[in-house]
C-alpha cells in the first residue's frame, strides 16, 4: 500500500476538503494548478536557486558525537535550523510564494502559532514586495515577542486572533475568514501539512527537500540511502511531513513521530493528538483531533507554541492509523530537559518543538549499530525567554 495522497486527496481514509462553499473558487484554483506549475521547469529552477542562495541549502546532515556516545547509537542531526529564518518554515513559503505568483495573486494571508512561518512568509514578501497580513492568537504574540518583532521589521502586518484559546487555531479560524472575503486576490500560506486539499500534499511536496537531501548526505557518510528510523516531532507536521516524504513507502525505514503531551497526556493540558484524538473535521480536512463527547474541540497545550495544534496533518493521521510510523508524546519537563542537554552536549541550542523530538531517547533504547536521523527542525533563539524562565537562567 502507499502512504503517499491518491488523487481524491486523502491519505488512507484521512484528508479531503471539507470546505464552505465560499471557499471553494480558491481551492479549486489551487487544486488545478498546484502540480502542473510546480512541475515547470521555470518554477524548478526559481525554487532551487532561491533555496541555495537565499536559504542556504543544502542543510547539513551532522553527527552527533557526544549525543551518540551518551546513547549508544549513531545519531545525525538534519540542520534544519541553519536555514534562513532559523527553521524549516521558509522551505515552504518559498514555493507558496512562487505559486501565488504565477497565479497573479498579489496580497498573501498567513497564520502562526510559534512565530516562525509568520517570519518566513513575511520574509518571502518582503522578499517579491508583496503585501502580507498574519494572522496570531493575542497568547501567542504575547510569548514569541522576538518573533512578532521580526514579522514588523519585514513589513507584515500582524493581526491578533482574540477568539478562543487565542493561539493557532483560532489564528487560522481569522486567516480562512480572511481569505473568504478577498477570494481573487489573495494566497493564504499554510504553514503546516494541515487545511483542505491540496494544501497538505503542496507543502509535504515543499518540504519534501529535506528526505531529498537526507537522501543524499546518508549515502556520502553512511554509503546507504536509508536510516533505520527517522525522528521529527510533529504538531501540524511540515517538518515531520519533509523528513518521512521520500521513505513513506519504504517500510524497511522505521518511523517515529513525538507529540506534545505538556503537563502530561491525562492532565487535561496536553496536545498528545494520536493519543487523546478522534477521528474529525478541522480547517477543512478530516483527521484527528482532541474534541469533546460532543465534537467540540478542546484546548490543547504544550510549551512549545509550535506544537499544540488539537489535530494533526492526515498524512499523519494515516501514519498513526495503519501502524506505519511510532508516535510517542513527550512531556514538557522531558522537552526542556531534552533541549538543554544538546545544547550543553554539541553546542546547539534548539528550539522547543525540536527538543520534543531529542527526548525520544531517554524513552527509546536503540541498537549501537542503528542509524538515526532527526529533524532539528528550528533553532532555540525564539525561545530563550522560555527557555530563561523555566531554569531560571
Amino acid at each position: 500500500m502507499s502512504y503517499n495522497i491518491n488523487d481524491k486527496g486523502y491519505y488512507g481514509e484521512f484528508g479531503g476538503a471539507f470546505i464552505p462553499e465560499m471557499l471553494y473558487p480558491n481551492i479549486e484554483e489551487l487544486r488545478q494548478n498546484y502540480l502542473k506549475i510546480t512541475a515547470e521547469e521555470s518554477f524548478q529552477e526559481e525554487f532551487h536557486q532561491l533555496l541555495k542562495d537565499y536559504v542556504g541549502r543544502p542543510s547539513p546532515l551532522y553527527f552527533a558525537k557526544r549525543l551518540s556516545e551518551k546513547y549508544n547509537t549513531k545519531i545525525y542531526l538534519k540542520r534544519e535550523d541553519l536555514n534562513h529564518t532559523g527553521a524549516h518554515k521558509v522551505n515552504n513559503t518559498i514555493g507558496q510564494i512562487l505559486l501565488a505568483q504565477r497565479l497573479g495573486k498579489t496580497r498573501i494571508i498567513a497564520e502562526t502559532g510559534a512565530g516562525q512561518h509568520g517570519v518566513a512568509t513575511a520574509t518571502v514578501c518582503a522578499l517579491m514586495g508583496i503585501e502580507c497580513v498574519v494572522y496570531m492568537g493575542e497568547v501567542d504574540i504575547a510569548r514569541q515577542a522576538p518573533n512578532v518583532a521580526r514579522m514588523k521589521m519585514l513589513g507584515a502586518k500582524v493581526v491578533p486572533a482574540l477568539s478562543g484559546s487565542r493561539t493557532l487555531k483560532d489564528a487560522t479560524n481569522e486567516a480562512m475568514r480572511d481569505w473568504i472575503n478577498n477570494p481573487v486576490d489573495t494566497h493564504y500560506i499554510v504553514g503546516s501539512v494541515v487545511g483542505p486539499h491540496p494544501y497538505p500534499d503542496m507543502v509535504a511536496r515543499f518540504q519534501a527537500v529535506v528526505s531529498e537531501e537526507i537522501k543524499k548526505q546518508l549515502l556520502e557518510k553512511e554509503g546507504t540511502e536509508n536510516p533505520d528510523y527517522l525522528i521529527a516531532c510533529v504538531g501540524g507536521g511540515s517538518n515531520a511531513a519533509g523528513t518521512y516524504y521520500h521513505y513513506l513507502d519504504d517500510t524497511d525505514v522505521n518511523i517515529i513521530a513525538v507529540e506534545a503531551a505538556g503537563k502530561g497526556i491525562d492532565t487535561g493540558e496536553s496536545a498528545a493528538t494520536s493519543v487523546l484524538g478522534k477521528e474529525g473535521i478541522i480547517h477543512g480536512s478530516k483527521t484527528l483531533l482532541m474534541q469533546t463527547g460532543d465534537g467540540q474541540i478542546t484546548e490543547p497545550y504544550s510549551i512549545s507554541a509550535g506544537l499544540d495544534y488539537p489535530g494533526v496533518g492526515p498524512m499523519h493521521a494515516n501514519l498513526y492509523k495503519t501502524g506505519r510510523a511510532e508516535f510517542i508524546s513527550i512531556t514538557d519537563d522531558e522537552a526542556m530537559t531534552a533541549g538543554l542537554e544538546l545544547s550543553q552536549l554539541e553546542g546547539i541550542i534548539p528550539a522547543i518543538e525540536t527538543s520534543h523530538a531529542l527526548a525520544v531517547f531517554e524513552h527509546k533504547t536503540f541498537k549501537t549499530e542503528d542509524i538515526i536521523v532527526l529533524n532539528l527542525s528550528g533553532r532555540g533563539d525564539k525561545d530563550l525567554q522560555n527557555y530563561i524562565e523555566y531554569f531560571k537562567l
